[in-house]
């Protein structure tokens, strides 16, 4: 992997500006990631990415999207299919838990088929939070469930069928986003459950899949019972001693968007305390250019243990398997109780 920074960003629009492209080449970032403002076609999909590459000098370089069905997808009808919600599926699950995997399985098939003939590398999936009854809505029907074995079974199927279609999935919001009461694009949730309770239903889904899915997301919350002070993305108690020591994940580590509200600091405060609090790659995704300038005064070039991690990570990708998708669709529709 080439040397680069620990940062992936955004760009303004659906092709780069002159100044991007010089900033992008001097930042040198791990990667990039595309919002529905980027997308128009599948041709210009392709020919940005192919130029975001470029400005790094590497047409390996990862590209990131959301593209995780239901109100979180940035391809859109009518290039690509609309995708149902997580919560279709666990509503599946409830009477016919084989269908109800098979379908996840096959969905998240059809995305990665998308992507990767797009040239994208990485999707920010699955969801494994498992909300509460009275947070706020920001996860909501994002999640599979209301109960961590149905998030976990649905979650594996999900992981499958994105690494069998040859894109590296991200499970989110690592330790855990459902018990959150506010948007954090928005507000800093705290959460106040204790930490036995955390462990016994929150981190549930993580710490099981912690093995098979090659990278994570933060939360931007704050678990009082485990650090009262600091959102869990750049706390060092999260991040070190739940992440990676409770759960147990030993992969490649992204923060959510440092641009949301939830964080305090400058951006380059921010991505410094991600950073120290043991998280691989910094994630900026608004493309604002003041903003990157000063996210990539707080970054660290890519090496050590994290490029390690992000190498492992890499070894996960490969072409993806042969898939029928005119017979897979169909069948996706006839598990979900679609009429052609």
């Amino acid at each position: 992997m080439a040397l680069r920074n620990r940062v992936v960003f955004g760009c303004a629009g659906t092709a780069l500006s002159a100044d991007e492209r010089a900033f992008f080449a001097d930042a040198r970032p791990y990667g990039f990631i595309l919002f529905a403002r980027n997308v128009d076609n599948p041709d210009q999909v392709r020919t940005l990415i192919s130029s975001l590459r470029d400005a790094v000098g590497d047409q390996t370089a990862p590209v990131l999207v959301d593209q995780e069905g239901g109100r979180v997808q940035r391809l859109k009808p009518p290039h690509w299919k609309a995708h149902p919600a997580a919560r279709r599926f666990g509503e599946l699950y409830a009477s016919d838990p084989e269908r109800a995997r098979e379908a996840v399985y096959l969905n998240a098939r059809l995305i990665a088929h998308d992507l990767a003939s797009l040239g994208f590398t990485i999707d920010c999936l699955p969801v494994l939070d498992v909300p509460v009854e009275g947070a706020n809505d920001v996860i909501g029907d994002r999640a599979f469930a209301n109960d961590a074995s149905t998030v976990i079974e649905l979650g594996r199927a999900a992981i499958e069928g994105m690494l069998d279609g040859g894109i590296l999935p991200v499970m989110k919001h690592c330790p855990g986003h459902g018990r959150a009461t506010a948007d954090t694009h928005f507000d800093l949730p705290r959460v106040t459950a204790p930490a036995a309770e955390l462990s016994a239903s929150d981190f549930v889904p993580f710490r099981a899949l912690a093995g098979d899915c090659p990278c994570a997301m933060t939360a931007h919350v704050v678990y009082e019972a485990i650090d009262p002070n600091r959102a869990g993305t750049v706390s060092p108690r999260v991040v070190l001693q739940v992440i990676r020591g409770e759960i147990g994940f030993e992969g490649l580590l992204f923060t959510d968007d440092l641009s949301m509200n939830a964080l305090s600091g400058t951006l380059a405060q921010r991505a410094k305390a991600a950073l120290f609090a043991g998280c691989d790659i910094i994630t900026h995704c608004n493309g604002k250019m003041d903003e990157m300038m000063d996210v990539a005064r707080g970054v660290k070039p890519l090496e050590g243990d994290s490029l390690k991690r992000a190498e492992r990570a890499h070894a996960h990708l490969h072409a993806p398997q042969d898939l029928d998708v005119a017979a897979a669709d169909a069948r996706l529709s006839e598990l979900m109780g679609v009429v052609a």
